[in-house]
């Protein structure tokens, strides 16, 4: 009898789990269905009898975005006015004219910055401090920066008249510009350095960029590449498929590289090397940063868990999120957030947890006390959660604050070091090759004796903590008995402008080096030239000459806790491989 009541109760069970199911679901439906007819009804009365006439596409576009902001911050809705932008970000294209511009906060104007190499922009020859004056019949004296980059872009074919003021001559000149489809260098430097050694910088992950990577690392092996660095650092991502033929390059064809995991069928997918590889045995070394995202996460760490590359930097963003870009009505789209991404140790290296609390959500970050851990092929350990972890930790020079709000732009200063380099440019038609210009002593004293006279100013570190001390000391009744010693602190901190350019020279002199070759040789010229002041790069460079310590990185470490989980067989024996899913239907992307 009781061999009967337990049968009846095991088959229950299942039936109860799966009305439950259907209770809970049909419940939702009901809440989905309520909610839209509220929010619809709303909107009529709204329209009906609110003292004002309302604009549809504002009232109601605030709205989805509100709606949205309660999810993560990489599903968004994109009106018709917008598309294009989306259409950028996932192809890296767009019609305009080829150039960064700015707003110089002196002149309350927008400037060219820097124009790209061979697009319309530097063909017609604008130049790095044009300042716009206008576009066609439209004034942009008065704009703003996303105001006048909007006018500058159009459809590809069109042409316009643009009207400048160059600043070193004082004139005013037009340009007749044909806007044309401008794709922005998604691999804007690679070449061979000194030991053999090649060298790869790609900064977004846009259609067809492994392709270029595919050329220039088969250029690089012909010119004698015996070991390569592949520089993803700021690299924000973006084609999932374009980092899986990347990792394709350098891995044997039939590897899960990636696998996404979301609630629908039709976002679960997973990716293998396609095609045969280039070479599987070159020293690989991966630069990385914590501007490191996405898809270059994947990239970086598939290489990782496969032990084909060393990981050098500091830790990554941590965006282990899938998009996809939905056709919605009336030719608005929708990106939304379709799954999460494994790679080929099984983990996910998102960082954040995007959660909601009835009043907008918030965010939370994954503590390292609560990553698992994972096994690499060959056996290293590395974890979930906080982004990709790199073998050797190397963190880049800080930059004084001097150099940062000389430098920076928006800043609330006098642009002084954007105008000198306007100058410089004016008075030198040629410099030296990108690798061999350097800026003279006497160059640089012009410089800081400009500086020193514009009246620059900013607030070092130290006298901000000074202010925060004597607040402090103030309300906790001490700041009476130390004045005399917080006096005597804030006159030994006060700063002189020549005196701090002077300690950081070397640095100053770095940036304007660079900030000046990029308006003679583009994003290469500046990239080749910073690369002999990269101190990741060196270390890159100086493992990759050392055979030993190399293989000692991708060498798990004997340790008694290592061995006993070994055994336990959380460690892969070969690649993760998954069931096989049907491929997605839609444009996948990681923004």
């Amino acid at each position: 009898m009781k061999r009967k009541y337990l049968l009846l109760l095991l088959v229950l069970l299942p039936l109860s789990g799966s009305a439950q199911k259907a209770s809970s679901s049909k419940n939702h439906n009901l809440d989905v269905a309520k909610n839209l007819d509220i929010f619809n009804q709303v909107y009529k009365n709204l329209d009906l009898i609110y003292v004002d006439t309302l604009n549809p596409n504002e009232v109601v576009g605030t709205g989805i975005k509100a709606m949205l902001q309660s999810l993560d911050p990489y599903t968004e809705y994109y009106p018709e006015s917008e598309t294009k932008n989306l259409k950028m970000m996932l192809t890296g294209k767009y019609a305009g004219i080829g150039s960064l511009i700015r707003y110089h906060q002196k002149l309350k104007r927008v400037v060219i910055d820097e124009p790209y190499e061979g697009m319309p922009a530097a063909e017609v020859g604008l130049r790095k401090g044009d300042i716009v004056l206008s576009i066609d019949d439209s004034t942009m004296t008065d704009k703003d920066v996303s105001y006048v980059s909007s006018h500058l872009r159009g459809d590809a074919g069109t042409n316009f008249v643009l009207k400048v003021l160059r600043p070193t001559t004082g004139k005013k000149m037009n340009f007749k510009i044909t806007r044309r489809a401008i794709k922005l260098p998604e691999l804007p430097y690679y070449g061979l350095l000194e030991g053999g050694i090649g060298y790869i910088n790609l900064n977004q992950f846009t259609e067809g960029c492994s392709k270029d990577v595919r050329r220039a690392f088969v250029d690089l092996k012909k010119q004698g590449a015996t070991a390569l660095v592949f520089d993803l650092r700021s690299n924000g991502g973006g084609s999932e498929m374009e980092a899986v033929d990347i990792v394709n390059l350098w891995v044997e064809k039939g590897q899960t590289i990636v696998e996404n995991r979301g609630k629908v069928k039709q976002a679960n997918h997973e990716y293998k090397t396609r095609l045969e590889p280039v070479d599987t045995l070159m020293p690989i070394a991966v630069l990385v940063n914590g501007e490191t995202a996405s898809a270059s996460e994947i990239t970086s760490g598939a290489l990782q868990d496969l032990d084909r590359a060393i990981i050098i930097g500091t830790r990554t963003y941590g965006k282990g999120l899938v998009q996809i870009p939905l056709d919605m009505p009336y030719n608005t789209n929708l990106k939304v957030t379709t799954s999460k991404y494994y790679i080929p140790s099984g983990r996910c290296i998102q960082a954040i947890n995007y959660k909601r609390d009835g009043t907008g959500g918030y965010r939370e970050r994954v503590a390292d006390s609560l990553t698992h851990v994972f096994y690499t092929r060959a056996g290293r350990e590395v974890r979930d959660g906080g982004g990709i972890k790199p073998d050797v930790e190397v963190r880049s020079d800080t930059i004084p604050n001097i150099a940062f709000y000389l430098s920076a732009s928006g800043q609330d200063s006098t642009e002084v070091m954007f105008d000198w380099v306007v100058d410089y440019i004016d008075r030198h038609p040629t410099i030296a090759p990108a690798n061999e210009f350097r800026l003279s002593d006497a160059d640089f004293e012009d410089f800081k004796q400009r500086v020193v006279k514009s009246g620059f100013t900013y607030d070092p570190v130290s006298h901000k903590q000074l202010k925060e001390l004597v607040k402090t000391a103030k309300a906790e009744g001490y700041y009476d008995q130390a004045k005399q010693a917080f006096d005597q602190l804030e006159e030994k901190l006060k700063h002189d402008v020549g005196t701090d350019m002077d300690k950081h020279e070397a640095l100053l002199r770095q940036i304007l080096e660079i900030d000046i070759i990029a308006a003679y040789y583009y994003q290469a010229g500046a990239i080749e030239a910073g690369l002999k002041y990269d101190r990741q790069l060196k270390e890159a460079i100086r493992l990759l000459q050392s055979p030993e310590e190399y293989r000692k990185l991708l060498t798990p470490k004997k340790t008694k806790e290592t061995s006993s989980v070994v055994e336990l067989s959380r460690k892969p024996t070969a690649p993760i491989t998954f069931k096989k899913k049907a491929p997605m239907t839609v444009f996948d992307a990681i923004s």
